[in-house]
């Protein structure tokens, strides 16, 4: 079965992140605002190159924090998938904008019984859902379910900031609510017209899909929200120039600065309403949200966080539906 309810219903199958990233040869450092400055100097310094190449160590704690996280979610019953490693042909294929396989959360994302690649706006991520296709082909197309993508994104001219049109559409900035479906845009990701063709496939299966406005720093929406069960989240007001959205307006608030949201405090991972999993940098929002009858799990996640993404960003779900 392939469905997703919301982003707090019980977690039954998922497909979790592999670890690979190839720097570009050119850095653009707008684009790199949401990261940390001694990861934008990375970036300078190591253009070209495979992170395995450039920190073995830190390539060994990465996936260590990986395998970590599926221990924990196997633990609680979770049927987890891994994709496959890039191809030596697909790194080719990158040249000089570089390769990403580090983040399932956002070359493709699940809404209701919906599965959706999606679009992506860095170059150096246009290839990621490939190592996923296997996956499809193996969990997703068996299924009664909905299987699409979003249309190919337009090639910008070399000197365009925007990287064109797009239509840019990505997991990161997608938040399930129901038949709610929230999308972020800061610029980073995805775009207006991203959200305009989401609206037009899942207006048709019945889903609202509404456009919430994020700080210029901020990648994605999750990055800036957390739904930790129903009536209760973890959130950066200071993220949303237009304000909460006015669905979450009478949920329960953990509120986070911008500061703390920068370095992913809100993109933990609920395993159900009972259960979620944080940093244990993040202690302090885990004890607020072990005041309300939560069970927290801490998973150190400080090299995956390096790259601008966390727990959430790790890991894509195929089910999460309350029996």
């Amino acid at each position: 079965m392939i469905y997703v309810e919301n982003e707090y219903a019980r977690l039954q199958k998922v497909v979790l992140a592999a670890s690979e990233f190839g720097y570009p040869e050119k850095v653009r450092t707008d684009d790199l605002r949401f990261l940390a400055p001694e990861a934008v100097t990375d970036n300078e310094n190591s253009k070209g190159k495979d992170f395995r190449e450039v920190h073995p160590e830190l390539q060994q704690r990465w996936e260590q924090e990986r395998n970590a996280l599926e221990q924990v979610l196997l633990k609680y019953g979770v049927e987890v998938l891994r994709p496959r490693m890039l191809t030596s042909a697909e790194k080719q294929a990158g040249g000089e904008d570089g390769y990403a396989n580090f983040f399932v959360r956002d070359p493709f994302f699940t809404v209701g019984n919906c599965v959706i690649e999606g679009s992506m706006r860095f170059l150096h991520r246009r290839g990621e859902v490939l190592p996923v296709r296997n996956i499809m082909q193996a969990a997703v197309y068996p299924e009664d379910c909905y299987y699409v993508a979003t249309p190919r994104p337009e090639i910008a001219q070399p000197d365009d900031p925007s990287l064109g049109p797009g239509p840019f559409l990505e997991g990161g900035d997608v938040i399930v609510m129901g038949n709610t479906v929230l999308v972020g845009n800061s610029g980073l990701a995805s775009n207006a017209l991203g959200v305009q063709w989401l609206k037009k496939f899942l207006g048709k299966q019945g889903y609202t899909v509404e456009m919430v406005r994020l700080h210029p720093n901020i990648l994605h929406l999750d990055c800036a929200l957390g739904l930790i069960r129903k009536g209760l989240m973890v959130v950066c007001p200071d993220a949303f120039p237009d304000g909460v959205p006015a669905v979450l307006h009478d949920w329960e608030k953990i509120p986070v600065t911008l500061e703390e949201a920068s370095i992913l405090a809100t993109n933990g991972l609920p395993v159900s309403s009972e259960v979620y999993i944080t940093d244990p940098v993040f202690s302090g929002v885990g004890e607020r949200i072990a005041a309300h009858g939560v069970q927290v799990q801490y998973i150190d996640f400080r090299i995956s966080r390096s790259f601008g993404g966390s727990f959430r960003c790790s890991t894509q779900p195929l089910l999460r539906k309350d029996d």
